[in-house]
C-alpha cells in the first residue's frame, strides 16, 4: 500500500510531462513562440490566375490567426511561412460518349517552406495540393470559382497548419 501511492504519483507525473507542448487547440506550439509571418506566395504556375496568390496568402494568415493565439507580423516572426503556388490547372476527369468532358477538375499545388526560429528541427519544405471537381459543361467563373477555391484553400491551409503546428 505504501508503494502504490508513490507509483500512482509517478504515473501521473510522467503522463503530464510526456504531453510536451500540446495545447487544447491541438497545436504543439512552444511557450516561447509568440508570432508568425506569412510571406507573399507568388503564383509561378503555368496558368496565371489573377489574385490567386493574394487570396491564398490571406487564407493561410486567417487560418493561423483563427486557430492559434500567435500574433501576425510582417518581419522577424518566430514562425515563417513562404513559398509559391506551383500549379493551377483545369483538366477533364471523365468524358461523355461525344468525347466532351463530363466532369472537370481544378487542381492547385503549393510549395511551402516553414521555418521555426525557436526549434529549427521543425523546419521543412513540402508540397501541398488539393482539387475540386465540377460539371464539364460549367464555366469556372463567379460563384463556382469562389466555391472551388475556398474548398481547395481550406484543405491546403489546414494541411499546412497540421504539418507545421499540429505535427499530424
Amino acid at each position: 500500500m505504501k508503494y502504490s501511492k508513490h507509483i500512482l504519483l509517478l504515473v501521473i507525473t510522467l503522463s503530464l510531462f510526456s504531453c510536451g507542448y500540446y495545447s487544447l487547440s491541438g497545436t504543439n506550439i512552444r511557450d516561447d513562440v509568440k508570432s508568425f509571418q506569412v510571406n507573399y506566395f507568388q503564383n509561378t504556375a503555368a496558368q496565371i490566375e489573377p489574385g490567386l496568390d493574394r487570396d491564398f496568402t490571406l487564407a493561410l494568415q486567417d487560418l493561423i490567426l483563427n486557430q492559434t493565439n500567435l500574433e501576425l507580423v510582417n518581419s522577424n516572426g518566430d514562425l515563417v511561412y513562404e513559398g509559391e503556388i506551383t500549379e493551377y490547372r483545369i483538366s477533364p476527369t471523365t468524358a461523355t460518349a461525344n468525347n466532351t468532358a463530363a466532369q472537370n477538375r481544378l487542381s492547385v499545388s503549393v510549395r511551402v517552406r516553414f521555418y521555426n526560429k525557436k526549434a529549427e528541427d521543425d523546419d521543412f519544405e513540402n508540397n501541398f495540393s488539393f482539387f475540386y471537381d465540377y460539371e464539364g459543361g460549367a464555366l469556372l467563373s463567379g460563384s463556382l470559382k469562389d466555391t472551388a477555391l475556398d474548398e481547395i484553400f481550406e484543405r491546403i491551409t489546414q494541411d499546412i497548419f497540421n504539418a507545421s503546428l499540429a505535427k499530424w
